[in-house]
């Protein structure tokens, strides 16, 4: 039974708060304890992907945040949490499409699904467009191409002579 004398809008400034400090384990504790309708809502399942990302448990990720996608579109971490997720279960080609469908929303305004595109065409072997996609991601953000350079999914785009300029 959830304990009562804690108001929900506390439980999760609490798990935001256990969140940023990288404590994912104690978030979602205090997620648990809220009322089971608390629990169904969607700010309650925005904050259950991020713990299970700090967890890096990327089946409850693909879990969790594909209902997100669909529910509110405009959200971009549910996006690239499950990008993400289908990534590090080495399921590239479904990353590329969990990006490619988000990009209708969030194309002129994120770096990193632009820079996320671009490590997952040159892992499919899509070097051109691997490019395209890192220029993107330079011209939104800066810092996008620096932090490429040292990015293994996007070594056969440096080895074949890429850069974002």
């Amino acid at each position: 039974m959830a304990d009562l004398s804690i108001s929900a809008s506390s439980r999760l400034a609490y798990a935001q708060g256990y969140l940023a400090l990288g404590l994912a384990r104690e978030a979602r504790r205090e997620l648990a304890a809220l009322p089971r309708e608390e629990r169904r809502g969607l700010p309650v399942r925005k904050l259950l992907v991020e713990c299970a990302m700090g967890l890096k448990q990327w089946a409850q990720v693909v879990r969790l945040a594909r209902p997100i996608t669909r529910e509110d579109a405009g959200y971009e971490n549910a996006w690239i949490a499950l990008a993400f997720a289908l990534r590090e279960m080495n399921q590239i080609r479904e990353a590329r499409e969990a990006l490619l469908e988000a990009l209708p929303h969030h194309q002129f305004s994120s770096g990193v699904l632009q820079y996320n595109l671009a490590c997952y065409e040159c892992l499919l072997g899509n070097l051109a467009e691997a490019r395209r996609r890192l220029v993107r991601a330079s011209k939104l953000d800066g810092s996008w191409e620096k932090v490429a350079r040292s990015d293994p999914d996007l070594k056969a785009l440096f080895a074949a002579g890429g850069t974002a300029t």
